[in-house]
């Protein structure tokens, strides 16, 4: 099927949203990184204190190297020290989205198609939140995944696998699980694009509020 430019950027468009502080942060970074011609996959505040803000980012390719990590840094900081999202000190964390990696992209699901993932909804359906199986990629609004139909709500009379769709305004937090097909596939992806897709992370940056 023939697709759109308008299909496109509504397919590389984050679905996921994060709350609170962490959301004034990604809208406040997320222009500078595509400017730098990056992608923000998700910003998260951790920490006791809500001290350690984490941004995870990769380039359209997906690749991501300690260098990118230091470029985005550099980009951030100064915007973070300027609007001050954050009261108090905090340590900026930049790093790729990992191995596991959330998908937060309806490109995410087409990208990694294949490959397992396990999938937390915003609320039941069919009396369940979470959903286990292999991504099938992203069709007219909806994740299509691969479940066992034994465990899926209304189908649990029935027996073997199908693939069924789930619609991506529901999902709360999609990710994919740790295999070994998984990894190979990752580290054959690195190696062409060099990347570390293993977790490239710049080194920390501390920053106080005056």
């Amino acid at each position: 099927m023939k697709t759109n430019d308008s299909d496109k950027a509504v397919a590389t468009d984050r679905f996921f949203s994060e709350s609170g502080s962490a959301a004034r942060i990604a809208e406040l970074i997320e222009p500078a990184l595509e400017g730098a011609g990056f992608r923000l996959v998700r910003v998260s505040i951790t920490g006791q204190d809500g001290n350690t803000v984490q941004i995870m980012a990769e380039r359209p390719d997906g690749s991501m190297t300690i260098d990118d990590c230091e470029t985005i840094s550099k980009e951030v900081s100064p915007l973070l020290d300027v609007h001050d999202p954050i009261d108090g000190a905090y340590r900026l964390e930049v790093s790729s989205p990992g191995i596991d990696r959330p998908l937060v992209r309806p490109s995410d699901f087409e990208d990694w198609a294949g490959h397992e993932a396990k999938i937390e909804l915003k609320e039941l359906i069919d009396g369940r939140k979470r959903f286990r199986g292999f991504l099938e990629g992203f069709e007219d609004g909806e994740v299509r995944i691969e479940v066992d139909l034994g465990a899926a709500g209304k189908f649990a009379e029935h027996t073997g696998k199908a693939v069924i769709g789930i619609p991506v305004n529901l999902i709360d937090e999609a990710r994919l699980m740790l295999t070994d097909d998984l990894i190979r596939e990752a580290l054959s992806r690195a190696k062409k694009g060099k990347a570390l897709s293993d977790g490239a992370e710049a080194p920390v940056t501390e920053s106080e509020e005056e």
